[in-house]
């Protein structure tokens, strides 16, 4: 996320027009057909051949957000295809007790996302990179050894927009299954464990193309707001008095100037150890 933009709590992003209009119920309806077929093609399709194959009539409901308990639209469109991990948005930890997930947005960075796999890798602790598209494509060294030091990998879509689920589906699945294939590139094929949706823009639909993918949709407990650069200080009061919410941590490597983040993470990481957190994963299946 950059420093203009964030969740839907916070937001004031500029909105993306996707360059398409709506045309009718009927066509909503025989897009949905063209849909099935375009997203099971998935990755053969580039951005935009998905766009001239896919209707855009269909504008999708709004998301749960982030941190919201509810996550309606957890049962398949029969008009999409089927998801093959669990569509719904997870936030909780797959290891049991204690436990916190670190995630990064925005990334990878050649100043900041070296400086927090070395601490991760210091204090024995392991994070999801939540990575933007054509950030990830221009730096696949960092991705790879993302992956090699035994951290995820997350799909952040490729333009970072935060009205995504005010677009049309053909737009969320050129987002989301464009950017996959960046990152696929720069990984080398690793696993893109997870899909999450700029500033919490999931829609059921969104949901679905990222399951169809293999990939769970992410959300957050704790979010101290750091792309504000709120101070190191309140940064890293905010995520210690959230934490009890639960496991999951939204904080940034990417999208300008991470700085006090990494400070924060700094004083995180060992005070999340002394108060007996294990470092975990969210639930992926």
């Amino acid at each position: 996320m950059n420093d203009a933009q964030h969740s839907k709590v916070g937001a004031g992003s500029s909105r993306r027009s996707s360059g398409t209009t709506g045309r009718g119920a009927a066509a909503g309806r025989s897009g949905f057909v063209r849909l099935a077929v375009a997203v099971t093609a998935g990755l053969a399709l580039t951005g935009s051949a998905a766009l001239t194959l896919l209707d855009s009539g269909h504008r999708p409901g709004r998301p749960a957000s982030g941190t919201a308990t509810g996550d309606r639209g957890a049962t398949p469109n029969d008009a999409l295809p089927h998801p093959s991990v669990d569509m719904t948005i997870v936030r909780e930890s797959e290891d049991p007790g204690k436990t916190v997930n670190i995630t990064l947005d925005d990334g990878p960075d050649p100043r900041w996302t070296p400086k927090a796999l070395d601490l991760l890798r210091q204090h024995r602790a392991k994070a999801v990179f939540c990575l933007t598209g054509p950030v990830a494509a221009a730096h696949p060294d960092l991705v790879r050894r993302i992956v090699a030091e035994g951290h995820r990998l997350c799909d952040h879509s490729v333009r970072h927009d935060t009205a995504m689920d005010t677009k049309p589906v053909s737009y969320q699945a050129e987002e989301i299954l464009d950017a996959k294939r960046m990152i696929d590139t720069a990984s080398g094929g690793a696993r893109v464990w997870y899909y999450r949706a700029p500033g919490g823009a999931f829609t059921p639909e969104s949901r679905q193309i990222a399951a169809a993918h293999g990939m769970r949709s992410l959300g957050w407990n704790v979010d101290p707001s750091d792309y504000e650069q709120p101070g190191t200080d309140r940064i890293v009061r905010a995520v210690q008095a959230q934490i009890a919410k639960g496991p999951t941590v939204l904080l940034h490597d990417g999208g300008g100037d991470r700085a006090q983040s990494m400070q924060a993470l700094e004083r995180l990481l060992p005070w999340f150890t002394q108060q007996g957190y294990a470092f975990s994963f969210p639930e992926a299946g």
